[in-house]
């Protein structure tokens, strides 16, 4: 049985991309605002696998893959009244929003883009194409994700 878990986390490139990633290393995944995604986060290992999904962009596609390094992390742009993401019912003592710290693991060679996915998964099997979903992290299953890895070879 597999130890690790696999999740796939979104992202807008023109907000942060995997390029982006890369460069740094490492991220805090900050500004997740949906309660069903934050709980993922918060049901994340160290150790456990993420794929990077580039979304809302032509044509979005998985792009990469990272590792969580951190969890249980208070999500800052929650306490910041300047941020976007900021929620005034949040406090340090009570704080709403967790996060995670992901590492860059690669950058694949070739997007695995969407309209593969939803050739080769049904809405059971892989969330991400399951008709009206916007969730921004879910979890992917073991043997979906040796799936998405067996396209990369």
């Amino acid at each position: 049985m597999d130890s690790v878990n696999y999740w796939l986390m979104k992202s807008e490139p023109e907000v942060y991309s995997i390029t982006d990633l890369q460069k740094q290393r490492e991220t805090i995944w900050d500004g997740v605002r949906n309660y069903q995604a934050r709980n993922f986060l918060r049901q994340m290992q160290i150790g456990d696998l993420a794929f990077f999904y580039h979304s809302n962009t032509n044509p979005p596609g998985i792009v990469g893959l990272m590792r969580i390094v951190k969890t249980g992390i208070a999500d800052p742009t929650q306490f910041e009244p300047t941020s976007k993401y900021y929620d005034p019912k949040s406090s340090s003592d009570s704080p709403r929003w967790q996060t995670v710290v992901v590492e860059y693991m690669e950058t694949f060679s070739h997007p695995i883009l969407l309209p593969t996915l939803k050739e080769k998964f049904s809405s059971d099997e892989l969330l991400l194409v399951r008709p009206g979903n916007r969730l921004s992290v879910m979890p992917v299953t073991s043997a979906v994700a040796k799936k998405i890895l067996a396209e990369l070879s």
